[in-house]
């Protein structure tokens, strides 16, 4: 049965480790991410963007294929499904299909209206027992055609945001989505120990998980980050695997075009990923 994210979160504040969230594209993903969790005996968040949500037909299929999935595959570790980077109406439509958490990026927005749009989410997701996500400074790249600069957000911001009764809060400290440059400066800490000191318990999310050296992952653990995003790199993982199963010529060999052959490689490339940043994040045995 899905959760919301809320208790996972505030036990990971607490224990000094961070939850993955670990975006879903397809069937593939779904199962790899799944299996990978209860093999580790760690909480997990399958991340849905609105692209994603679309692609896929509607969050309503989405939902339906990872409730089967809990159940046929007997999945037994905390398992939240939550919108990712939702606009305000993708928000209704996740809380409508049965999502167990929902991220509202109003990052984009005057602080005035980040704030009102996220007051009237905070009562909707306390009435359906969900958990609700806010983000505040903008994350650098881009995310299903939202480009962000990578702003560090304003503690001040962010404890206006908080207060409003959120289950954790994305703020940003300079990190990007998709993969880093040669020239990045890495994370501000500095930003993050300030919204650190002004939000106490709240659970505080990293997006762009994907390429962050080690060492930065484990301070900003230390500094109350509690959830961490990982998409690209399992996209990555699951492109590359591919590729060298195909060049190898293996898709020619008897029934290798077969789909569930020719994306295997690729799974097990993401269960490998999902393994090791679960490691990383300190989750395995905090099921």
């Amino acid at each position: 049965m899905l959760v919301s994210a809320t208790e996972m979160l505030k036990k990971a504040k607490a224990g000094h480790y961070a939850v993955g969230q670990f975006n879903i594209n397809n069937l593939e993903w779904t199962k790899a991410i799944l299996q990978t969790a209860q093999e580790c005996n760690s909480p997990v968040i399958l991340g849905v963007s609105e692209g994603a949500g679309k692609y896929m037909t509607g969050y309503k299929t989405v939902v339906g294929m990872v409730n089967g999935m809990l159940e046929e595959l007997n999945i037994t570790v905390p398992v939240a499904l939550h919108l990712d980077h939702g606009s305000y109406e993708g928000c209704l439509k996740c809380v409508e299909a049965g999502f167990s958490s929902i991220m509202f990026d109003g990052s984009h927005y005057p602080i005035e209206e980040n704030v009102a749009k996220t007051t009237e989410l905070v009562k909707i997701v306390k009435e359906h027992g969900m958990s609700l996500e806010a983000e505040v400074g903008s994350i650098g790249g881009e995310e299903d055609g939202v480009i962000g600069a990578g702003e560090c957000a304003d503690p001040k911001e962010c404890k206006m945001i908080a207060d409003l009764g959120v289950d954790f809060l994305a703020a940003g400290i300079g990190n990007i989505h998709g993969k880093y440059p040669a020239n990045w400066k890495g994370l501000s800490f500095e930003t993050l120990a300030a919204v650190q000191e002004l939000t106490g318990e709240l659970p505080l999310v990293l997006h762009g998980g994907t390429g962050i050296p080690a060492d930065q992952i484990k301070k900003a653990i230390d500094l109350g980050v509690s959830k961490i995003n990982v998409n690209t790199e399992c996209q990555l993982a699951f492109a590359d695997a591919t590729r060298k199963y195909i060049e190898a010529g293996k898709d020619l060999e008897g029934k290798g075009f077969d789909p569930r052959k020719l994306l295997a490689p690729g799974a097990e490339a993401i269960k490998a990923t999902v393994k090791e940043k679960m490691e990383l994040f300190g989750s395995v045995n905090k099921a």
